[in-house]
């Protein structure tokens, strides 16, 4: 699933008429870079949610075929679901095994395979998570790594790259609407039930107008 559906507040005015993720990073929309990298890691069916501007991203990605994959839809209407009540909408669409979510506005050569191969998620765990270090406009980061463990409580934090693989059951008792994401993976996460890992390639939260300017040059 690749998160798409948010307004991109800090990327005004470019967002008050495109998507964000149809912002071009060198010469390409940002989406379009991850659907290529996704697609060249074996995946060939992606859920993309919409709501601001969706029906400018539904016409530009089509059904994806150009890219390798067969897009689904999942429409969230006028007001974004936040990142866990747009997965919980997207489930049905997602199937019953574990399944791979990355937001819609990183730039990252992160080899999406690793998370496609068969022992990535352990039986009992719900998620595992992308971490890199904190960027400087996030230095206290998000998460803790022990082990291969992620924990809320430990001595060195890093910053969650938005890319994770998740099983359905995270999202037991959650009720249809708007939601966060974090507070499940911080509950989880107590329960010694998230795996992680650091990477230390190529990775760009574009969440501002500087990165994106940073980027592109």
């Amino acid at each position: 699933m690749v998160l798409a559906a948010g307004r991109g507040e800090r990327l005004r005015p470019l967002t008050d008429t495109t998507p964000k993720p149809l912002l071009a990073v060198r010469g390409r929309p940002i989406i379009e870079h991850l659907f290529l990298a996704l697609a060249a890691a074996g995946l060939r069916e992606v859920v993309v949610n919409l709501s601001w501007l969706g029906t400018q991203l539904r016409t530009a990605l089509g059904d994806g075929r150009r890219f390798g994959l067969e897009i689904s839809y999942s429409e969230e209407g006028a007001r974004a679901l936040e990142t866990g009540g747009g997965i919980h909408q997207a489930l049905p669409l997602l199937g019953a095994g574990p399944f791979l979510v990355v937001n819609g506005d990183v730039w990252t050569d992160y080899p999406f395979e690793s998370l496609c191969r068969a022992d990535a998620l352990d039986a009992r765990d719900l998620a595992r998570l992308v971490l890199v270090a904190n960027p400087p406009h996030h230095p206290r980061g998000d998460f803790g790594l022990e082990a291969g463990r992620v924990r809320t409580q430990a001595g060195s934090r890093y910053t969650f790259s938005g890319i994770g693989l998740y099983r359905a059951a995270l999202f037991d008792g959650c009720k249809a609407g708007a939601f966060p994401l974090a507070p499940l993976l911080r509950t989880a996460a107590d329960a010694d039930r998230v795996a992680g890992e650091l990477y230390d390639g190529d990775w760009v939260d574009i969440g501002s107008i500087e990165r994106l300017d940073a980027l592109n040059q």
